[in-house]
């Protein structure tokens, strides 16, 4: 486990069946009353572990998770089924992804995140043209043979 998130929460039974139930994540390893290792995809760990308190707001920070854009709608869908008020989204960025955001019940703010189909004559293509990012064999430094 390279990197993972380690998420206080004072009631690691209702953390566990959210991020279960609304996230997709699974049970990887328990301490009964003290710790659950969660894990959704290689890479994508976190710890829930038992706190006195959690914060009383979502912080600013957030933390990503990577998935298929196919994912995004249902874990919006089955976040809302476990608690309606924690989904902000699916909307669509600038830089061509679909987000959906969810407030966990430890107040964490979680973001899960799939890149669209990359269409040249979109907005998102003229936005990442407008900061030097072009498709292959668009402009100098075409690095076709790389990718």
């Amino acid at each position: 486990m390279p990197a993972f998130v380690k998420i206080p929460t004072s009631d690691l039974a209702a953390s566990v069946d959210y991020w279960v139930r609304g996230l997709g994540f699974f049970e990887l390893f328990g301490i009964p009353g003290q710790l659950v290792h969660l894990r959704r995809w290689a890479f994508q760990d976190v710890l829930l572990v038992t706190a006195e308190s959690v914060p009383e707001r979502a912080p600013a920070m957030s933390v990503n998770f990577a998935c298929v854009l196919h994912q995004i709608e249902a874990i919006a869908e089955a976040c809302r089924a476990v608690d309606p008020d924690s989904v902000d989204g699916p909307r669509d960025t600038s830089w061509n992804t679909r987000d959906v955001e969810v407030i966990t019940p430890e107040n964490a703010r979680i973001v899960f995140t799939a890149g669209k189909s990359f269409d040249p004559a979109s907005q998102e293509a003229r936005n990442l043209a407008a900061v030097g990012i072009t498709p292959p064999g668009v402009g100098r430094g075409d690095d076709a043979e790389h990718a």
